[in-house]
């Protein structure tokens, strides 16, 4: 049995995070009921930033917020020292309100709208992230409406394939996102760039994937890049400020999971990009990193009520919990595997293989396949590990099931972060029918 961060069993055969029994933590807060262990992502952090102060280079690790984006967490990521990386609005909206320093704020997304990004601008964020043509026409257009020099990365897919599920690929050619860096569009928008007083180019990003376990393509994605810097540099005389290698980094959902040590990362990008410069004879960028998932996805852990059960002779045993893809829609979305023991019974011989089931009124929403459990009965509690990344962040309101709380825990105490969604929470913004049918 693999316990992450604090995770352990405390004497009473329950699952303890942070110094809680998260038994207790289900009874207080309810279920489905989204624990997180500060602790874990404190030392996830600062194991980042130590990575890049042994190497001795300017650096900026940014958290991800997509993974995981609410006040509290803002506000952690700011009492770590970190930046932070926002792709929306509303995620933007979040960091002001939890009183993030603007500047350490970078702007993503594939497709900001004027409001979003005339949002950006009057809160002055340190960067906005520029991923197409149509972005750098609005962009313009503000520079001059404001009267300001936007600070901005040129985001590029270096046509490097992480190996990982194709549906969180990032960096290959065909993608979404960014400007491609073979056919001539990310030439052709630094060129476009550097002639407009609106801009101010920073330097150059780029993300490869998620959930990675090695370097190789960090330091791939370096090496292209670097090539056509140094075309760039003779050309336009072109040198970054910044070079952004984005994030993925892995981590262990199962043991069929390897994940390295965050510090491999950052030394192996480190070390390409210290040798590129060399060899180009130029300034050494500051390298900034993006981690997500690696922050905060096994730092969460997702408690459900044992509820309803089928067995299907010869073929499985059903054991249904009192959520599903409403509060973690990735093994629907991703086929993502999970671990899960009974919070409660932890130490109880695992007795049988179920399947656990969520309870929307699909037949797609299963958790996990095939799980070895204890028997479990109505009642039990079951806790799902890893579920820090995109588990809150991709909750939904389908079969208007309301969203899940948040709890954090450290050091023996436990902060409500995130209130339940009640019923009224789910109708508060629906209006009545104005017309009548005449009978």
């Amino acid at each position: 049995m693999f316990f992450h961060g604090t995770s352990r069993v405390n004497d009473k055969g329950h699952l303890e995070i942070g110094g809680v029994d998260a038994v207790e933590l289900a009874k207080e807060y309810g279920t489905p009921l989204y624990i997180y262990d500060v602790a874990l992502i404190r030392a996830r952090a600062r194991a980042f930033k130590e990575a890049f102060r042994k190497q001795g280079v300017a650096a900026q690790v940014a958290y991800a917020s997509k993974a995981f984006s609410s006040i509290a967490m803002v506000q952690l990521a700011e009492e770590e020292g970190l930046s932070l990386d926002v792709v929306s609005g509303g995620e933007l909206y979040t960091a002001i309100q939890a009183g993030f320093p603007p500047k350490r704020i970078h702007f993503h997304g594939n497709n900001k709208s004027r409001e979003e990004l005339m949002m950006a601008l009057d809160h002055g964020v340190g960067c906005i992230v520029v991923d197409n043509f149509y972005e750098l026409e609005l962009l313009e257009q503000l520079g001059k409406q404001y009267g300001k020099t936007i600070a901005i990365l040129i985001r590029v897919t270096p046509g490097v394939e992480a190996h990982t599920h194709d549906y969180i690929l990032t960096g290959q050619e065909d993608s979404k996102f960014g400007f491609d860096l073979n056919n001539g569009q990310a030439e052709q928008a630094l060129v476009r760039t550097l002639s407009s007083s609106s801009f101010s180019v920073l330097g150059i990003h780029c993300h490869i994937g998620s959930q990675i376990f090695e370097t190789t393509g960090f330091v791939l994605a370096a090496q292209k890049i670097f090539q056509k810097i140094a075309h760039w540099k003779e050309a336009y005389g072109f040198v970054p400020a910044v070079v952004n290698l984005g994030g993925g980094f892995g981590i262990r959902y199962t043991e069929e999971d390897d994940p390295i040590p965050v510090s491999e990362y950052v030394d192996q990008i480190v070390s390409e990009v210290k040798k590129q410069v060399s060899k180009q004879g130029i300034a050494m960028p500051e390298i900034w990193i993006e981690p997500g998932r690696s922050l905060v996805g096994d730092a969460g852990t997702t408690i459900y009520s044992i509820g309803s059960r089928k067995d299907v002779p010869n073929v499985r045993h059903y054991v249904a919990v009192d959520g599903g893809m409403s509060d973690n829609i990735r093994p629907a979305l991703y086929e993502a595997k999970y671990e899960a023991v009974l919070a409660n019974r932890v130490l109880d011989e695992k007795n049988e293989i179920v399947s656990i089931a969520g309870k929307c009124c699909e037949s797609g929403d299963m958790l996990i396949w095939d799980l070895p459990l204890p028997k479990a009965k109505p009642g039990d509690y079951l806790a799902v590990f890893c579920t820090g990344a995109y588990g809150y962040s991709m909750a939904n309101n389908y079969n208007r099931i309301p969203r899940p709380a948040v709890v954090f825990v450290e050091n023996g105490e436990a902060q409500l972060v995130v209130k339940r969604e009640t019923y009224e929470d789910l109708v508060r913004l629906d209006l009545p029918l104005k017309t009548k049918v005449n009978k």
